[in-house]
């Protein structure tokens, strides 16, 4: 018999939410481009807790905290990461230029980067844009980014859900610039 037991919450050694706040942060910020789904954008706030990035923007036609149905795939992940919201994605993608972050619309497009073949710096700041379920990143997203980043898919679907996608992002992330590096 093997000696699996599973942790109590208790054993698990996280942070309170006043931790939290002046933990350092892996210098990522996620965008969302039109997300649609309150449990989409409430999976990305519990995604980008768990990697502990910097801050959500949502865009459009996104809901905003408070919402019932954002937190009931946040947990409260939406009390302890910054958000803003922009009517416009182009507005927020501007203004993150603006701050030195490195722009990438994880998209699907010619000359594509793939996540496996990415090259991050420890020393710059990211903006990862996530688009809309069906439509996806907005080609003038598209137009004013730094990088695309595609992700490598080897069965039929032509997509992955985009909380999934951030999720495998902020992992890859944090293997090269987060908290999950070798060198941590």
């Amino acid at each position: 018999m093997n000696n699996f037991r599973k942790l109590l919450n208790s054993e698990l050694g996280r942070v309170c939410s006043d931790e939290f706040a002046s933990t350092e942060k892996m210098p990522v910020t996620i965008v969302l481009d039109n997300v649609r789904s309150q449990h989409n954008i409430g999976a990305a706030f519990r995604s980008a807790d768990a990697f502990v990035a910097e801050r959500i923007i949502l865009c459009g036609i996104c809901a905003t905290p408070p919402s019932a149905e954002i937190h009931k795939s946040a947990l409260g992940a939406e009390n302890t990461i910054p958000w803003e919201y922009f009517k416009e994605t182009t507005d927020a993608v501007k203004r993150l230029k603006e701050e030195d972050y490195t722009i990438i619309s994880v998209e699907q497009t010619e000359n594509s980067t793939m996540l496996n073949n990415i090259k991050l710096d420890i020393r710059k700041k990211y903006a990862l844009v996530f688009g809309n379920e069906v439509k996806g990143v907005k080609q003038e997203v598209v137009d004013i980014s730094d990088l695309v980043l595609e992700i490598p898919q080897h069965g039929t679907k032509h997509s992955i859900n985009v909380s999934v996608s951030i999720g495998v992002l902020l992992w890859e992330f944090s293997k090269h610039i987060g908290r999950n590096r070798d060198d941590v």
